[in-house]
Formats: structure tokens, sequence, C-alpha cells
């Protein structure tokens, strides 16, 4: 495993900040053989309820799992369509897929995030649920999607995963739809060490039904089976160490948005560098990802790890185009072109301002020896630039 001057993340830096409060919560949990849903995840779920602004939060094993759960919840299932985005992890989609819906993939605007103009024309009578995808740390536009999915009544569903603390008029992601969906994979702005998830909700009902298909359907206080369910509950010494981390997480989102501002003032003006978009009146980012864009991105890329510096593309190749999904190719132009362009820079909370300097002169030096071989390009300083 290479050693990076600038790692994207650093798990190990990470354990070592707060090794006192997680082994102190591990320890207590294996002391009392607290394993399998014991206190640590019940108070757990109350204080992320609480953090995200609902009355529920189930604890699963990940966030596929959660994601899966909200869609069953909400009665999608086979002859049925959801529309999302393919600018996504796979999960997003494989979720709609093992209910044996369709998804009917539309394209993303300037922010990554699905694009309200081409959501309406893309609703049919077959149509059971938005699901959309607050990438990267900012949430769609909900006022718009929430009226859309009024006006046809179409369930709304969040892939919250890369947006928890995000929030748009001041609500957090996750308290909008039916049901709002988190992943705590290690390297998401809270994460576990190892996988999990949490399905958020205002709705008794959805909550009830995720907590029974986590635990292969059974109602652990009756004894009582109630669905074919599945083995996807959320490891109780993982819920107690996502507790210790959920104290820090309001400093670490100002942390990152600290981080994204040295990165976007000292990247400003580079010569065919496109930045996120600027926080507006309605959002608060929390940058999950610092995302830029370039047509030269893989030699950037290359450049940047020759100078010690980690990165990752999120995602290289349009999903439709792995054969293995079976997908068929919804002709999504700007989603083809993110996948040449987009560069995720080193994000995390052990990303200091040094490693941002270590990342813009490496990123100054790539642009100017290009700007010298060719040229110049117009200036894309921003996202959705002419």
């Amino acid at each position: 495993m290479p050693v990076y001057r600038v790692p994207f993340v650093d798990p190990r830096r990470h354990y070592e900040r707060l090794k006192p409060e997680i082994d102190a919560a591990i320890t207590s949990c294996l002391s009392h053989g607290d394993l399998v849903y014991r206190r640590q995840l019940r108070e757990f779920e109350e204080r992320f309820a609480a953090f995200v602004g609902v009355k529920h939060a189930v604890g699963v094993n990940s966030g596929y799992h959660a994601l899966h759960f909200a869609l069953l919840a909400a009665s999608v299932g086979p002859g049925d369509e959801v529309v999302t985005v393919a600018h996504t992890f796979v999960a997003t989609i494989s979720a709609i897929v093992h209910t044996g819906a369709t998804p009917v993939m539309v394209d993303v605007a300037d922010d990554y995030n699905i694009d309200v103009d081409r959501l309406e024309q893309a609703i049919t009578r077959r149509t059971k649920a938005i699901l959309c995808v607050h990438l990267n740390g900012r949430v769609c536009d909900m006022d718009r999607i929430r009226e859309i999915g009024d006006k046809h009544a179409v369930v709304v569903i969040e892939d919250a995963a890369q947006a928890l603390g995000a929030t748009f008029n001041g609500q957090h992601a996750g308290s909008f739809g039916v049901a709002g969906c988190f992943s705590f994979y290690p390297f998401k702005i809270l994460g576990g060490f190892g996988d999990g998830g949490a399905l958020t909700t205002n709705d008794p009902k959805v909550a009830r039904m995720a907590a029974l298909l986590r635990y292969n359907g059974e109602d652990r206080e009756t004894g009582e089976y109630h669905h074919h369910g599945y083995t996807a509950l959320l490891d109780n010494v993982q819920a107690a160490v996502l507790d210790v981390k959920l104290k820090h997480l309001p400093a670490w989102i100002e942390h990152r948005r600290e981080i994204a501002e040295r990165y976007t003032t000292a990247l400003d003006g580079l010569n065919g560098i496109s930045l996120p978009p600027a926080d507006d009146r309605r959002r608060c980012d929390v940058f999950q990802n610092y995302v830029i864009r370039t047509a030269d991105r893989d030699s950037l890329q290359a450049h940047l790890t020759r100078s010690g510096i980690e990165t990752l593309i999120h995602w290289p190749k349009p999903i439709w185009t792995h054969a293995g999904l079976g997908l068929p190719n919804p002709g999504l132009p700007k989603t083809e072109r993110l996948c040449r362009e987009v560069l995720s820079l080193p994000m995390s909370a052990e990303t200091t301002p040094d490693h941002v300097d270590v990342v813009v002169q490496a990123i100054g030096e790539f642009v100017s020896r290009r700007s010298a071989s060719k040229p110049a390009a117009s200036n894309e300083h921003r996202i959705g630039a002419p």
C-alpha cells in the first residue's frame, strides 16, 4: 500500500485522535456482553434521529440496506419505476433493481445533483418513487422535488449517504422524504470501523417495517415474524463507536467547510479547473467530497500521484456501461462527461491546511506546464461557466 504525503483520508490518524473514547466504548460493549441489539444501538438511534431532525432512526448494516428497506416500506415492487440519477454509487441503482422495480435514470445538473428540470418528464403512470441523491455533501432542490412528488402522488426517498449534516433551507438531509438513507462506511463523514447505515423517517410505519426487515422479519419484543426479512442489523459495537463520533460531527463539518474554502480560494481562477458550486442562501454543504473538474483529469491525477497526493474518481465510467448490471443506455451526456472529468481531492477530518497547500501547489504546477505546452483554454473556474 503506497504511503502518500497527502492521503485522501487517514484512518490511522483518525483512530489515534479518538482512541481513548473509542476504546472505552468498545470495552464497555465487550465487557458487558452487549453485542446484538442492546442499549448502545438504541441510544445511538435516538441521538442520530435528533441530529437529523426526525422522529425515528433505524440502524442497519449498510447504506444499501437503508435504501432497499426504504423502497420496500414505500411498497415499491415489480412493475414499478423509480426515477433516480446514474451519477451515483451502484447501491442506489441496485436497491431499486432488487425490489423488482425498474430504475429510470435522468441526468444531473451543474451541481451533480438530479436535474429537476428533467425530473418531471421522466415520470410515468408506473412511477412509484423518486430516489434523489444528495451528492458530495450538497442537498438537492427539495422544494421542487417534493412539489413534483406531490403533484404526481409519487413518494420521495433520499439517498443522503454523502450529505449527513448538510441542510437545505435550514432542514437536514434525510428529513425531507418518506425516508432518508445513510451510510456509515468507514470513509464517510461519520464512519464506523466496518460497514453500517441508518434509515431515518417521521413515519412510524416505515420505521417499524425497517426494524422488522433488518432482523429476519422478527419483532424482537414478541418473537413474532411479520416478514421474510434480512440479516441487516447494525452491530452494537459499531453503534457504540458511531455514538462516540457523533459528538464530534459538528466540529468535523465545520473543519471540512474551512478546508473547502481554502481549496476554493487558492484554486479559483486556475485555467481549465472547475470548482464545486458555492453555497447559496438555501444551502449549507458539508463537503463529503471536494470535487474538481478538468478535461485533463487523468493526466492531473497521474501528476498528483507522482507528487505524493492521493485522489479518487467517483466514478470513472457510466454505470450503464458495466455489462454485468444489464442496464440500458439512458443517453445522459452530462453524466458521461463527468465520468471523464471529475476528481476528488483529499478531504477528511484529518486534512490540514498544510495538506491543502501541497495539493494546490501541485495543481498549479500542472496547470502551468499544460498552459506552456498548448494554447490557453477558456477559464472555467466555476461549474457551469460558459
